[in-house]
């Protein structure tokens, strides 16, 4: 029988061959729990898949390969399918895990069978790994609460309160139970699956800060910002038709307010960051 081990760290990596191995080993250097890794590289062209190579010895380790086609959602899922962890936290292929992160989330998951998230805050970096930007994330959510409550405030928040997924851990079982990661809104597959997760159970925060997130070019581009303030609106709708137990029409409209304007918020301080590291 093939070993179940506490929490799964899952890779979704595509031409990432600068970052891959600070990522991977990021998660190899963590302690005090009992962890696998499972790498699932889509197809890179780049080397990612050569330089992943380096770690196929090590028993907490496996390394996959994924068709091309389907986009992050694809990979998000094809990986996350390998997944035999009670718990699972995905990492892409470009972010890091803060030491202790992966023994310290477990245990607030342990803590109680309602909790089905926690996260964490993270901080920002550059494409060199300097940190641009500290102890981003979570806002008012400093306390356990229902899960429905979470979801309520991050809404009206305009913004992923709970981070990227690095900075995110929840109970594998409780992700399959929802379908997975939820693509029908690419800009925002992570807040939306989390939503849904929290559908199920409560939220409880990490006090520490658990990752990091690496800016990209494309966080750059004006018209990605529109498209992500299109996709959280729509978010937003769709959760209020699905359950208007939780979100009443005034949230709606409060969190598409705010999701614009800290669209292009984040565009002027990521142009301003951008002209520094130039």
């Amino acid at each position: 029988m093939a070993h179940e081990p506490l929490v799964s760290v899952v890779v979704p990596s595509y031409q990432q061959t600068d970052y891959i191995d600070r990522t991977v080993q990021s998660v190899l250097d963590q302690d005090g729990v009992d962890f696998e890794l499972v790498v699932a590289d889509h197809s890179s062209t780049d080397g990612t898949w050569e330089r992943l190579q380096a770690y196929a010895d090590d028993p907490r380790v496996r390394i996959l390969r994924t068709p091309t086609g389907g986009g992050a959602p694809r990979n998000w899922n094809a990986v996350t399918e390998q997944a035999r962890g009670v718990y699972l936290k995905l990492l892409p292929g470009d972010d890091t895990l803060l030491p202790g992160t992966l023994a310290r989330q477990a245990r607030i998951l342990d803590s109680d069978a309602r909790i089905v998230l926690t996260a964490g805050r993270r901080d920002i970096v550059d494409a060199h790994g300097r940190t641009v930007l500290r102890h981003r994330g979570l806002g008012p959510l400093t306390r356990r609460m229902a899960g429905t409550d979470a979801i309520r405030a991050t809404v009206r928040s305009g913004t992923n309160l709970f981070g990227e997924p690095g900075a995110v851990m929840l109970r594998t079982e409780t992700l399959r139970s929802v379908g997975g990661w939820d693509a029908a809104s690419p800009y925002a597959i992570d807040e939306g699956t989390f939503i849904r997760v929290l559908e199920q159970g409560d939220f409880a925060p990490d006090p520490q800060t658990a990752s990091t997130f690496r800016l990209s070019g494309t966080q750059w581009s004006v018209a990605l910002v529109r498209q992500q303030a299109e996709q959280m609106a729509a978010l937003h709708r769709a959760v209020h038709q699905r359950r208007p137990d939780i979100l009443n029409a005034r949230d709606v409209r409060v969190g598409d307010r705010r999701a614009r304007l800290l669209a292009y918020q984040r565009k002027l301080v990521y142009s301003i960051l951008k002209e520094r590291m130039s």
